[in-house]
């Protein structure tokens, strides 16, 4: 008889925890095929322009879109209280006598999906149907999960605007990169996850 011995199996949480592993993984490389390297749509006219704020060339894009006419209104997202629509120009060095008609701020959102909740709402009350969506390439894929679950029945273009201090091209070579990235990855999967922990919410409604 031979001496070898017949190869160990993996016990049950071993192979659970191996395919995890291999789904996270394999979620990652997905993940980073879904962020955009380019604006894939430039020229679509949309009834509004959304942008969230929390990045450099968010709200320079959005005024720049709305200046070439490619929305009726202007809508900024998680804009600090105490700004208003001239503060926000005077810090974008536009002038208000062009724009500040069509620029309407929010000031109830601190996080992604407060964004999309706020930014329902007011589409909502304009009755518009289509919205370009201006936010970093990075956090495109969560912002589009979101946006997409508040307002279903809404076209959203996607406008990604691109920081110099991300350089997607190689992100596993520049540590500042690779972490925002790692760290989006996770905060887009419990944005994934979060109707299945905790219920879908209902939709978003006007204040009583």
């Amino acid at each position: 008889m031979s001496g070898s011995r017949a190869p160990r199996r993996l016990s049950l949480p071993a192979v659970l925890i191996l395919t995890l592993l291999l789904a996270w993984f394999g979620g990652f490389v997905w993940f980073l095929r879904a962020i955009p390297d380019e604006v894939s749509d430039p020229e679509t006219a949309t009834d509004a322009i959304v942008v969230l704020t929390g990045g450099s060339l968010r709200v320079q894009s959005g005024l720049a879109l709305l200046a070439a006419g490619k929305a009726k209104k202007l809508f900024v997202s998680g804009v600090h209280p105490g700004t208003d629509v001239a503060a926000l120009m005077r810090a974008e060095h536009r002038s208000s006598a062009t724009l500040a008609c069509c620029v309407v701020l929010g000031h109830e959102a601190d996080n992604t999906l407060g964004n999309a909740e706020e930014t329902a709402l007011w589409m909502r009350r304009e009755g518009f149907h289509s919205l370009r969506l201006v936010t970093s390439s990075y956090h495109m894929p969560r912002s589009l999960l979101e946006f997409s679950r508040a307002m279903p029945g809404v076209r959203i273009v996607a406008h990604p605007v691109f920081p110099e201090h991300v350089l997607q091209g190689y992100w596993w070579a520049r540590p500042r990169t690779a972490m925002l990235i790692f760290a989006e990855y996770q905060k887009y999967l419990l944005a994934l996850a979060r109707p299945v922990v905790f219920g879908r919410p209902e939709t978003a409604s006007e204040p009583s």
